[in-house]
């Protein structure tokens, strides 16, 4: 079998990905319509990578409980083995879970990571997984808006397009720190 020139493992021995779930807001009636989309991708995402651990990331917004947590038991009510699901309910932006992504895809020894996200959202996720030197693949998710409204998607849009330089600039300023390369203090 030839070597897969991208990861350098033969195809069938290359490890599994770890497939990553951004959140995004918990509501006070439950999930919001995008967290509920980011759930559906990571589904489809642990459909097509049995073999792959899912990390929900998010921590608790305005509104709890943790966004991490309500993935968790959206993707367990659906059928997915609770061994499969990591929980990160510590990070509480885009930037923090990056890092904690980027940590478990070195502890897992995963061979690059699954973004789930909604398509706004995967650009800004995917430079910064890249700043921390972790490989990415965009997920799957639905075309077009996704089935977010206009004005949902152009605010979000445009807040990407902010977000971007700023989270881009710190990510490579505190590489090290939010990879889990650098000593912390005790």
């Amino acid at each position: 079998m030839a070597p897969d020139r991208r990861r350098g493992h033969p195809p069938s021995m290359s490890p599994s990905p770890l497939i990553a779930i951004f959140g995004a807001a918990v509501l006070p009636h439950g999930p919001s319509p995008s967290l509920l989309r980011r759930i559906g991708y990571g589904w489809q995402a642990a459909q097509a990578h049995p073999g792959a651990q899912v990390l929900c990331s998010g921590g608790v917004g305005r509104h709890g409980p943790s966004e991490a947590s309500v993935m968790a038991e959206r993707l367990a009510a659906l059928g997915l083995a609770a061994e499969r699901l990591i929980l990160d309910e510590e990070s509480l932006d885009t930037l923090q879970s990056a890092g904690a992504v980027a940590r478990w895809r070195r502890r897992l020894g995963a061979a690059d990571v699954v973004v789930c996200s909604d398509a706004y959202h995967v650009p800004r996720i995917r430079l910064l997984l890249g700043a921390l030197g972790t490989p990415s693949v965009a997920g799957p998710r639905l075309p077009g808006r996704g089935g977010a409204g206009l004005a949902h998607w152009t605010r979000m849009s445009l807040r990407e397009g902010l977000a971007i330089p700023y989270d881009l600039a710190l990510a490579i300023a505190q590489r090290r720190r939010l990879a889990g390369l650098a000593p912390t203090a005790s």
